[in-house]
């Protein structure tokens, strides 16, 4: 899986504990997405693991795109900190950081060739 390398100097991070849920699948959009400074995030949908995220791994990216309710259950395989990026912060990255962007693209099309090659 393509990761997000901008945040290794990160100083900012909300930690979580391992089985700490961090958002579950139905949930109301996000108003954040995470990005996994330290630590490893199991995603899962309908209670099935389907991704294991470690540092670099972002999650929860779509809430910031589609404004739909989350697709997924992210919960805290380990003690973990994870870098909240806002709305405000994404559309700025997106804007004045091409290789954001680029890495965005690639993690959202790593996880549709995985979708599709699960069919």
């Amino acid at each position: 899986m393509a990761t997000i390398d901008l945040f290794h100097k990160e100083d900012q991070y909300d930690p979580f504990k391992r089985g700490q849920v961090i958002f579950r699948e139905g949930d109301p959009p996000g108003s954040v997405m995470y990005v996994v400074y330290e630590g490893e995030v199991e995603l899962r949908i309908h209670d099935k693991t389907v991704e294991t995220l470690g540092p670099g791994g972002v999650l929860g990216e779509m809430a910031l795109i589609d404004k739909e309710p989350r697709s997924a259950t992210a919960i805290a395989k380990t003690d973990c900190k994870l870098v909240p990026i806002d709305e405000r912060r994404f559309n700025f990255l997106v804007q004045q950081t091409p290789n954001f962007a680029l890495q965005m693209m690639r993690v959202i099309s790593a996880r549709l060739r995985k979708m599709d090659a699960n069919l």
